[in-house]
This record gives structure tokens, sequence and C-alpha cells, in this order.
């Protein structure tokens, strides 16, 4: 997965997701990338291997840290014991930034393991602008949302989707991470137009791009990343 920044913090350029199978080359050739990208969740261990990895990785490149668990769009309550094991990480490599997805993956205590879209409606925009705030103010800083490829969407939404991601980062005061492939793939699911979703973007609350891949099986296109 490879991402391009926009100016923030002192990074900028092409980075690149980081994974575990890359550790020791990236030590022994200390390739030519900008940046790396981590899963957060990979990293929210006491110790152990790949702690040691990250903070060795960490001394040669600048990161970015991508969750996958946020859930901002549920109902549930925020995991306020994630969001402090989160935090620790945060203190331990100081990335340039953090990002998550705008959607909800679980409800009632039980997690789906996916990334579900979200009713575009006005009581969802106002659920979700009170939990970034109140996730920024926990983590004492701005973070970015990423818009998710989708394969339904909902009667009762009265807005676009990007109307939706636009406003949430307005009103919250967050920034987005937008991903290109899951543009592609979401307007060619539901037949909207991609470069609509472009123009409706407030370009000044991007900080980061991800450039994926996808499996186009006809009638709809699936997210392969």
């Amino acid at each position: 997965m490879e991402q391009q920044g926009i100016r923030s913090n002192g990074i900028q350029g092409f980075g690149l997701g980081l994974r575990r199978q890359h550790y020791e080359t990236i030590l022994a050739e200390r390739p030519a990338i900008d940046w790396f990208e981590i899963l957060t969740e990979n990293y929210l261990v006491p110790g152990g291997k790949p702690l040691h990895y990250l903070d060795r990785i960490r001394a040669l490149y600048p990161m970015v840290m991508h969750g996958v668990s946020l859930s901002i769009g549920s109902s549930d309550p925020l995991d306020r014991a994630y969001l402090a094991e989160v935090k620790t990480l945060i203190e331990r490599i100081q990335p340039a930034w953090l990002s998550d997805h705008l959607c909800w993956t679980g409800v009632g205590g039980v997690n789906l393991h996916d990334l579900l879209p979200l009713p575009y409606t006005e009581e969802a925009l106002r659920h979700v602008v009170a939990r970034v705030r109140q996730v920024q103010d926990f983590l004492g800083r701005q973070i970015l949302l990423e818009n998710v490829s989708s394969y339904l969407t909902y009667n009762a939404s009265v807005m676009s989707e990007w109307e939706f991601l636009a406003a949430v980062a307005t009103e919250a005061d967050c920034l987005i991470l937008l991903d290109i492939n899951n543009i592609h793939v979401s307007a060619f699911n539901h037949g909207f137009d991609p470069l609509a979703y472009l123009d409706g973007i407030p370009a000044d609350r991007v900080r980061q791009f991800h450039l994926a891949g996808h499996l186009n099986l006809g009638t709809h296109i699936v997210d392969t990343h």
C-alpha cells in the first residue's frame, strides 16, 4: 500500500505500509522511502519483536499510524482502554499523524471485523462529530479519517458520502486520509461520479492519500487491501 503525504508536521512525499516481512530488508538496505505507515493494532503490545523492530526502524524513518479499531461511527461507547494504548504508542514513536476510518466495526460489544459505512444523516453527523472531538481531546491531537469502500447504502441517507466526510472534518476540526481506490470502488458500486466526490472534499483538510487495488467482479468491485 503506497501513500502520498501532503506537507504536515515536517514530512511529505511517498510512504509505504510497514509489514513484518520487510523489517530485515529495511534495516539492511535502508531503501529510499520518505516515511512508513504502521498498522496501529500490530504494535499495541507491551514488548517483543514487533516493538523491537519498530523502534529500530523509527530511528531511521518518520512514521504515521493507521488504525482499524476506532469504530468512530458505532453507537457503542468509545473504547477508552484502546485509546489509552494508542496514546502510549503515540508517545513512543511520535508519529507525524494518526488515522482511522469513517465507519463502524461493531455494535453491542460484537466486532464484525469489517469497516462498515454509515447512514449519511444529520443524526449520524452529530454523533460522529461529538465522538471525534472526544478522541482528539483524549489523544491531544487531530486525527485523520479515511473514506471506506462500500457495498451497500442506506435509504435514510440525506447527503452524499463526500458531503458527510467534508462536514465531519469541518465540524469536528479533524483531517482527512483520502483513499483514491475506495472512491473508485464505491463510485462503481453505487453509480456516483468519482470526480464529484473529489470536487466535494475540502483540499485543506486532506493530509494523506492511499493508493491500493481492487478486484473487478463485473457487477461489483471489491477492495483488496
